[in-house]
Order: structure tokens, then C-alpha cells, then sequence
């Protein structure tokens, strides 16, 4: 669809022998003079608003709005944004093409076209979150791993292979290749677009949606895209705008340089504790400055990965000469490169040392040169701790680790001595486990690292790091030391690039000595698919109640995430992450106390095995070349033999097995009918949940392993299917059946209804019986009983979970009350049809006094409901007491509203199709 054009901004330009037709933002700034410096992520927004006109969804007015922004304006003006493409990983995309798959039934069953329900743009998905480490420590690790990987996950890759030949645009990129956010720098990322439209070729910035919230990595190559939930990534593809409010910004700048021993890890744990401290929950966030000079594109999309850890929407990086030398480095077409220069200084979108600094709503500064090396935890990305105070720090927060942890044989005292003795003794190894490493008698104690796994799109995107870990276990082989018995080692490249380049470098070897060989190209740790302990590690940890950790090279380190038995988890470079596998114990301090006795029994000390900036630049400049990246991405989408002989199912319309206990069809368009029912007040309604502060989406919907006694389990037993092919919620979410029975069941959760407890479990009122939140939620269902879950701060923090909504739309959750949300889920419950409340600033469950057993009702949720209306809330106790108190409905947009109107995003997309039909 061509743009009314109103700015009479398209015109013509050359590059090469290539023409193409753009929409010049420096033409739009003789109108408007206040382009010419806005930030480069809002310039990215204004061109889709220029090539987007339709008098519809974006009118001139909107293109005046952006163009005038007022960098000190809190702004309430909203656009419309549609991304180039969108991009999915298997977690989020399954249930993606699940609802598409089932939006072909619906849209028959309302009398239309199933043809019409088809991606409109491009859409990749790359299967990286469903290998897990079962296997470690050997050189057969990765073909054992993947092998399961096909077993567990049989029916998951069928459908998506059906869904290749049944989508246009629809792309998949088969397991084993690589992390989908570093597949999306190296090769997917286009910078800048070239479609032919209506038979003109036009360029326009790439712009993406991804359904994993780290999406924002590719901002470090100048490309707007963030995550977004399921469901929104799904209106994306069907050619549905998002609504969004014009973003504050602020600028970071950039001095200094970074010095000798800190790593792009350590820079982006210290930028996540300041900008959490500094509040950017909904802004962009956009890199300037001469420290820009210093760091390179892999350094950079570090920066852009954990924005979410940050909380901002973006991480912005403007492309530049750098950007330019990352695409020769990754192999990309020369035609392709000169375009990306071409149109980006054509706009204005491209840094010299001569531009001038954007204008922000704010600026905060940072000296590259004062970062330090850094972990990041117990619990959150945003707790930076320096490493030489990681020992005082775990200590500290050992107490409160301690809490909920179950009583032992040896009473109050773990550090009671079973045979196994002490974490720092020299173990005798014992029988295995047969989890692929040497097992051992395990010398456990509180603080002992049992994990230590190099993993996760945020380091191993990046050479310089993934390099120095390679040099710190050479040098610390060559000293005689290796990892301690009890850790369980791993490494998880997010492309092949890396095995290729560490084999050319000779540092594989050395990696695979003490205990880090290949076990896989995925998010294994990161995600929670870091597999089971060795089985005595295990047993000694429930036996003896011993608060044990985790480190990992990745950017989530929520409680429950990374592996149910270990409660203390850091995040940490891939040098860092060797050197905790060497000391095996948080108890150390690395910085001055040593890693392990080496040859002739001398201590081996941090500093001794630590590389130099000098030996990992020689490395890097013999190992990583264009060559690796061009070969490794010549058949990225072919899949090995394994892929390729998956049978592959026919049909416009897929054949749902109701055997099945992967893909579901799912229930949400059920009985759908064209006119959506009139929406009424919510009375009589009870809390399911009362939860504190910072519950994520892994507490809401967990991505790991399933009990056999939860309902979940339950569920699995009855339909045939045995504990040890449970495999993960993950990997279960195309069977709604199995994920709603999960919803709220992470093992950490804290009901503050239920106090003392952990897990998911409720008191159901009125009487109060403690049982499974799942099995309440269905007794209330049966009653008619609408249901509200209470929370504190940053409520759906976390990774952008789709099931996090729809799994509390389908346990009857009518409503969500909180004192803050995290952007993606807020949207997320919108679209599932659960409206959103957020209490008033300095109000919330205990100012308020709520005991979570009160009976609610909420006037002016109903029809009469508007875009950030204020609802009046009024909740009786059990005394028959009546609280009354207003909160905010965060339906931010009208757009959100007709959303909302229609149960959710789906059925209303459904029903746009069919009317397009009638028109």
C-alpha cells in the first residue's frame, strides 16, 4: 500500500547502479527543522510514519506530532508503529503458529477465506530454548543432547514443519544452529530493507517485533525492534499496527574506554544497575557519545541484550562506520552493505565523530574507564556486586537465601559433616550418574558452585569474551588446575560461528579439559534448561539443605529460573564463568584468595590464569573471519538430516490430534461469533493471588521442569505420558491444557495468602482449604466466580511470555491489580482480554490493607470502560468491612480498548479479516 504522501517527502535515490525510492526525512525537516536532531530510534519511527500514511492508522497529524517531538514533554500523543518483520523463538513461536493454525478454523467457522490468515511480511523463527544439558563433560555431549532433543520434541518440529509449507513468509531455522538473537545479528538483520512495491523498489530502515524480550540485541546494529508478547507479535504478522505512545529518551553518553581486565559484561551489568536505579521502565534508551569510539558491534548489542534488565524499551546504537565493518565481518553482500551506508547517510541515520548530539529528554553519563569486573545476583540482573566483594555479598544474603529452604536430617546445621567433608578437599572420584561427566563424591557447603555454564545470546555473541574464556581455561590447564568435581560445566554457543573460530584460536581443547565441551547451540541455562544435577550432587543438597549457586554467562538469574535445586545465582563474563568453575565455591574470594592448587602444588590465583587485552586481539585477528561467518549461514535454513527427514504434513489447515499432548488446538476462539458480547462491571469477585514485588513471567508462567505431583504432572500421568518425557512448561506450551495447570506454579512463589509457603498454592475462600492455584481456579470457574490477582512492583518483569496472560485469562483471572507492570506483559493481559489496574501512586495491598480475602467489584470496568479511566474498587471483608479506594486502567491506547472490547486481539483480528472479505 503506497503513502498518501502528504509532506511530499518520497523522492529518488541512487546507490550504485540501484535506484530506489525512499521517504526523505531531510526533506520533511525544511518543514519541521527539529527532525535534523532528533534521537535516531525516534527518526526510525518517523520514516515508518511517512511510508505508512493512510488517513487510518497514521495521519498527518501523527507525522506532525513525531516531527515536533519536545524532548521535555511528558508525551500522551500515541502512533502507530508496524514492524519490517518479525522474529520468534520455538517457546513463544509454537504457540504462535498454534493460534494462527487455529485462527484458520475460526475464520471458517465465521465464513471465511482460511487463505486470509497468512504472515503479510517476513517471519523467522529459530528453534534455540528446547536443547537442554542432560549431557556435559564429554565430547559425544552435543550429539546425546540433540538426540533428546528430537526425541522429547518430535511433535513440536512436525508442526513447524507443516507450518513452512503452509504460511507464505513464514521461515524456520532448525535446532542446532544457534540462539535466535545471535543468528539475527550475523545474518538475519537486514539494517536497511529493499521490497519492491507495486513494482518500485523502496528502502526503508529494518524495524522488528520479537517474541523474546531480548529482541533489543540487534539495536546495537542500529535497528529499532523490541520484544512483544505472542499475541501482538501474531496481530503483526496479520498486518495489524501496535499502538504506542511517543517515547521519552534519554541519552547515555559514552567517554573513556574500558579498561584492562573489564569486559563488555562487566559495562553492562554496571549500566543495568544504574539505569534501573534511574527509572527508564517505558523509554528509549540511546548510546552516544565518544566512548562510542571504543566499543565494538559485539560490545554493543551486550549493551542492546539486556535492555530488558534495564527496563527501557530500547537500547539504541546509530549505525556508523563500525556497523559497516560488523556486516563485511559477518559476511554479508557487498550490494547489501553499500545500501545500508547509502540510505543511512541519505536520512541522517549515520554517526560520524562530526555529528551533532541528538537532543534527549534527558542525559546521564558514564566513564567507560571506572567499570569494574562484576557478577550480577542472587536473584536479579540489576544486583551488580564488584567481584572483589562477591565472597561479603553472598554471605550476606546467605540468611535470606536460607528462607524456605526444608529442614534436614542434621537439624539446624547443614555444615554437619557427612562423609563428603568440605567444598575446598581434594574429592576421590566414585561411580557416575551417567549425565555424561566423571561424577565424584561431592565436598559440598553453602555457596558451592554446582553450575557454571557458558551460555546465552548476551556473551557468546561476543569473540573478545568468549576468546578470553578460551585463554583463561588454556592457561589454567597449563598450571595443572581444572573444575572442581561437583560443578557441572557447560558450553552453549549461540552460532557455529563460535566452535569455529575457538577451534581455529586452539583454545577448544583446553575448554574441553576441564569440563566445558559442547553441548549445544541454545539457550540451555539461560532459559532453564540447564538439565539435572549429577544425581549425588542432588542428593546431597536436599539431604543436607544447602543454599547452593549458579554461574552463567546469560542475563536472567531470576529465583526457580535457572535450576530448582540452586537457589543463589550470578550472571558473569565467560572468563568469570571458568574461573567460579576452577574455585567452585561463591565462599572464595577469586580476587585474592586461589583458584585451586596446580602443578608441584603450588596456588594458582586469578591473576595467573586472567589474559591480557594484547592476547585476546592476537587471537581474535587469527581466529574470527568472514569466511567462518559465510559458511557457517550458507544452509542456515536446511537443518541436518535429522530435520530434514521429519515428516512433513499437508493441508491448509492442520489436523489437530486430540491425542496429543504437545499441540492443542487452543480454546480462545471458541464459539466465536461476529459481534463480540457486551461487556458488564465486575462484582463478586476473589483474590486467587496476593503477590509482593518483581514477580516475573518465570514466576507466573515457568519454563522449566514439571513435577510429577503438580497439576501439570497430573495432567501428563493421565494422558500416558511417563515423568522422564515430561520435558519442560517450555517446550509444552502448544498444549494450553498443560500450560494453564502451570500458570502461578513456579516452585518459589510466594501467595501471601498462603504465608510460609512456597510454590503455587491458594487458600479458596470463603473456607480457606490450601490447594494447587490451578485446582481453585477451576472450583471458581464452576461457581461463576471472577477472579483478581494482587501484586506489588514490576509486576510480569521478565521475559516476554506470552502464556504469563493467557494462562491467567483461562484460570478466570478477570482482572490484575498491581503497583507497577512491566511493558510487555501490561500489553499481554490487554490482549487476552484481562484488564490491567494499577493502584495509585504510594497505595498498594498493604497500605490498603488488603488481606486478599475480600470479596471485590469494580465499577466502570464495563462497557462504559475508557482508555486510562480510573475504576472504582470496592473490597468487602470477611468482617463485612468495605474498603473503597480508585485505580488506573492501563489500557493505554483507544487501540488497546477495541482490542480489549473484542476479548482480546485475537478474535478482533479475526473478525477485521472476515469484514475485509464482506467489503
Amino acid at each position: 500500500m503506497s503513502s498518501l504522501d502528504s509532506f511530499k517527502t518520497r523522492t529518488s535515490l541512487s546507490i550504485g547502479t540501484d535506484t530506489v525510492s525512499i521517504y526523505s526525512l531531510p526533506a520533511l525537516e525544511q518543514a519541521f527543522p527539529r527532525v535534523a536532531r532528533l534521537p535516531y530510534s525516534l527518526k526510525i519511527l518517523l520514516e515508518n510514519l511517512l511510508r505508512r500514511e493512510d488517513n487510518g492508522f497514521v495521519k498527518a497529524a501523527d507525522i506532525t506530532a513525531l516531527a515536533s517531538w519536545d524532548p521535555k514533554t511528558i508525551g500522551e500523543k500515541e502512533m502507530s508503529f508496524m514492524p519490517a518483520r518479525v522474529l520468534l523463538q520455538d517457546f513463544t513461536g509454537v504457540p504462535c503458529v498454534v493460534d494462527l493454525a487455529a485462527m484458520r478454523d475460526g475464520i471458517v467457522a465465521l465464513g471465511g477465506d482460511p487463505h486470509k490468515v497468512n504472515p503479510l511480511q517476513p517471519v523467522e523463527l529459530v528453534i534455540d530454548h528446547s536443547v537442554q544439558v542432560d549431557h556435559f563433560g564429554t565430547s559425544n555431549a552435543l550429539e546425546l543432547n540433540a538426540s533428546l532433543e528430537y526425541h522429547r520434541n518430535r511433535e513440536r518440529y512436525v508442526f513447524l514443519r507443516w507450518g513452512q509449507t503452509g504460511f507464505r513468509n513464514f521461515r524456520v531455522v532448525p535446532p542446532e544452529t544457534g540462539i535466535v538473537h545471535q543468528v539475527n545479528i550475523e545474518y538475519l538483520a537486514r539494517v536497511v530493507c529493499r521490497d519492491e512495491v507495486n513494482g518500485t523498489a523502496v528502502a526503508y530502515p529494518d524495524t522488528v517485533f520479537g517474541t523474546d524480550s531480548h529482541t533489543t540485541m540487534v539495536n546495537g546494529l542500529g535497528v529499532v525492534g523490541w520484544g512483544v508478547g505472542g499475541i501482538e507479535a501474531e496481530a503483526a504478522m496479520l498486518g495489524q499496527p501496535s499502538s504506542m505512545l511517543i517515547p521519552l529518551v534519554l541519552g547515555y553518553r559514552l567517554t573513556g574506554k574500558l579498561p584492562e581486565g573489564a569486559t563488555a559484561t562487566d559495562l553492562v551489568l554496571t549500566i543495568t544497575e544504574a539505569l534501573r536505579k534511574h527509572g527508564v521502565v517505558g523509554k528509549f534508551v540511546e548510546f552516544y557519545g565518544p566512548g562510542l569510539a571504543h566499543l565494538t558491534i559485539a560490545d554493543r548489542v551486550t549493551l542492546g541484550n539486556m535492555c530488558p534488565e534495564y527496563g527501557a524499551t530500547v537500547a539504541m546504537f546509530p549505525i556508523d562506520d563500525m556497523t559497516l565493518e560488523y556486516l563485511r565481518l559477518t559476511g554479508r553482500d557487498e550490494r547489501q552493505i553499500a545500501l545500508v551506508e547509502g540510505y543511512a547517510k541519505a536520512q541522517g541515520l549515520f554517526r560520524t565523530a562530526q555529528s551533532p548530539d541528538a537532543v534527549y529528554t534527558e542525559s546521564v553519563e558514564l566513564d567507560l574507564g571506572t567499570v569494574v569486573p562484576s557478577l550480577a545476583g542472587p536473584r536479579r540482573p540489576q544486583d551488580r556486586v564488584p567481584l572483589t566483594k562477591a565472597k561479603a555479598s553472598f554471605a550476606g544474603a546467605l540468611a535470606d537465601l536460607k528462607k524456605g529452604v526444608p529442614s534436614t536430617r542434621f537439624g539446624e546445621n547443614p555444615e554437619a559433616r557427612s562423609p563428603l567433608g568440605s567444598a575446598r578437599g581434594d574429592p576421590e572420584p566414585v561411580e557416575g550418574s551417567g549425565q555424561g561427566a566423571v561424577a565424584t563424591a561431592t565436598q559440598l557447603e553453602h555457596g558451592s558452585v554446582v553450575i557454571a555454564a557458558i551460555t546465552s545470546c548476551t556473551n557468546t555473541s561476543n569473540p573478545s569474551v568468549m576468546i578470553g574464556a578460551g585463554l583463561v581455561a588454556k592457561k589454567a590447564v597449563e598450571l595443572g588446575l581444572t573444575r572442581k568435581p561437583w560443578v557441572k560445566t557447560s558450553l552453549a554457543p549461540g552460532s557455529k560461528v563460535v566452535t569455529d573460530y575457538l577451534k581455529k584460536a586452539g583454545l577448544d581443547t583446553y575448554l574441553d579439559q576441564i569440563g566445558f565441551n559442547l553441548v549445544g547451540y541454545g539457550c540451555t541455562t539461560c532459559i532453564g534448561n540447564s538439565g539435572p544435577l549429577p544425581e549425588e550432587v542432588s542428593a546431597e543438597i536436599a539431604e543436607r539443605g544447602l543454599v547452593v549457586a549458579s554461574v552463567l554467562s546469560g542475563n536472567r538469574n531470576f529465583e526457580g529460573r535457572i535450576q530448582q535445586e540452586v537457589r543463589a545465582n550470578y550472571l558473569a563474563s565467560p572468563p568469570l564463568v571458568v574461573a567460579y568453575a576452577l574455585a567452585g565455591s561463591m565462599t572464595i574470594d577469586i580476587t585474592t584468595e586461589p583458584l585451586g592448587i596446580g602443578i608441584e602444588g603450588k596456588p594458582v590465583y586469578l591473576k595467573d590464569v586472567w589474559p591480557t587485552e594484547k592476547e585476546i586481539q592476537a587471537a581474535m585477528l587469527h581466529a574470527v573471519t568472514s569466511e567462518a561467518y559465510r559458511q557457517q549461514y550458507a544452509s542456515v535454513f536446511d537443518g541436518d538430516v535429522r530435520w530434514q527427514t521429519l515428516p512433513v504434513p499437508v493441508g491448509d489447515r492442520f489436523a489437530w490430534d486430540n491425542t496429543s499432548t504437545y499441540i492443542r488446538k487452543p480454546p480462545f476462539l471458541e464459539n466465536l461469533s461476529m459481534t463480540p458480547a457486551p461487556a458488564s462491571d465486575i462484582r463478586g469477585a476473589r483474590a486467587l493471588a496476593l503477590l509482593g514485588d518483581s514477580i516475573t513471567t518465570d514466576h507466573i508462567s515457568p519454563a522449566g521442569g514439571i513435577k510429577a505431583a503438580s497439576p501439570a504432572g497430573k495432567y501428563l500421568i493421565e494422558h500416558g505420558v511417563e515423568p522422564k518425557d515430561f520435558n519442560s512448561y517450555g517446550a509444552r506450551r502448544g498444549n494450553h491444557e498443560v500450560m494453564m495447570r502451570g500458570t502461578f506454579a513456579n516452585t518459589r512463589i510466594k501467595n501471601q495468602m498462603v504465608p510460609g509457603v512456597e510454590g503455587g498454592v491458594t487458600a479458596y475462600l470463603p473456607g480457606g482449604d490450601v490447594m494447587p492455584i490451578y485446582d481453585a481456579a477451576m472450583s471458581y470457574q464452576s461457581a461463576g466466580v471472577p477472579l483478581v490477582v494482587i501484586a506489588g512492583k514490576e509486576y510480569g518483569s521478565g521475559s516476554s511470555r506470552d502464556w504469563a496472560a493467557k494462562g491467567t485469562m483461562l484460570l478466570g483471572v478477570k482482572v490484575v491489580m498491581a503497583e507497577s507492570y512491566e511493558r510487555i506483559h501490561r500489553s499481554n493481559l490487554v490482549n487476552m482480554g484481562v484488564l490491567p489496574l494499577q493502584f495509585k501512586d504510594g497505595q498498594g495491598a498493604a497500605s490498603l490493607g488488603l488481606t486478599g480475602r475480600e470479596v471485590f467489584a469494580f465499577a466502570g470496568a464495563g462497557a462504559s470502560l475508557k482508555a486510562r479511566a480510573e475504576i472504582a474498587v470496592m473490597a468487602t471483608a470477611e468482617d463485612g468491612s468495605v474498603k473503597t479506594f480508585t485505580a488506573l486502567a492501563r489500557i493505554d491506547t483507544p487501540e488497546e480498548l477495541t482490542a480489549f472490547s473484542h476479548g482480546g486481539i485475537l478474535p478482533y483480528v479475526l473478525r477485521q479479516l472476515v469484514k475485509q472479505v464482506e467489503s
